[in-house]
C-alpha cells in the first residue's frame, strides 16, 4: 500500500471513529437528561425508581394542601391511588385544591420530593400523561367522563 492510499485510510478510519464517539456521547446525554412520568398508582405500587429523576402527575387531593414557610405538603391522586408530594419553593399561581399537576422530582420512600411543580394553564387543560392515565382509571372503574372533563371518583388511600 503506497503512502496516499495509507494516509487516506487513516483519516476515513479516525473520521468513522470520532463519528462514533460523538453519537455515543449525545446518545449518553440524551438518556440523562430523559423523565420517566409515572402516576400515583405506578408510585405506590412500587414500579418507580427510588431517588432518581423523575415526572409524577395527577390531581391535587382537596383539603391535602399543607403551606408551610419553606415546604409545602400536599397529596395527589389518580383516583385509585394517593401520594403524598413534598416541595420547597413558591408552587405556581394556578396551583389549586382538585387540579391536574405534573412535578418533577425524586422519590424518597413513599414520598415524592419535587424540584419543580407545574400547574394547568385555563379550567379545560390537563396535561397529557394525568388525562391518559385518569382515563384508563375511568375506564376500568366504568365511571363516567363528560367530554374530556373528569367526573372524579372517591380516591382510595
Amino acid at each position: 500500500m503506497n503512502a496516499v492510499r495509507q494516509k487516506k485510510l487513516m483519516w476515513v478510519i479516525a473520521t468513522l471513529v470520532g463519528a462514533i464517539i460523538a453519537v455515543a456521547l449525545v446518545l449518553y446525554a440524551v438518556r440523562q437528561q430523559t423523565d420517566y412520568y409515572y402516576d400515583p398508582t405506578a408510585i405506590s405500587e412500587g414500579k418507580a425508581p427510588q431517588e432518581k429523576r423523575i415526572r409524577a402527575g395527577g390531581m391535587v387531593v382537596r383539603g391535602s394542601v399543607q403551606k408551610g414557610d419553606v415546604v409545602k405538603k400536599f397529596e395527589i391522586t389518580d383516583y385509585k391511588a394517593i401520594v403524598p408530594v413534598e416541595y420547597e419553593g413558591p408552587l405556581p399561581d394556578l396551583f389549586a385544591e382538585g387540579s391536574g399537576i405534573v412535578a418533577t422530582g425524586e422519590l424518597k420512600g413513599k414520598t415524592f420530593i419535587a424540584s419543580e411543580v407545574l400547574a394547568k394553564h385555563d379550567e379545560n387543560y390537563m396535561p397529557p400523561e394525568v388525562a391518559k392515565s385518569l382515563k384508563e382509571e375511568h375506564q376500568k372503574r366504568g365511571t363516567d367522563t363528560n367530554g374530556e372533563q373528569f367526573i372524579p371518583a372517591t380516591p382510595v388511600k
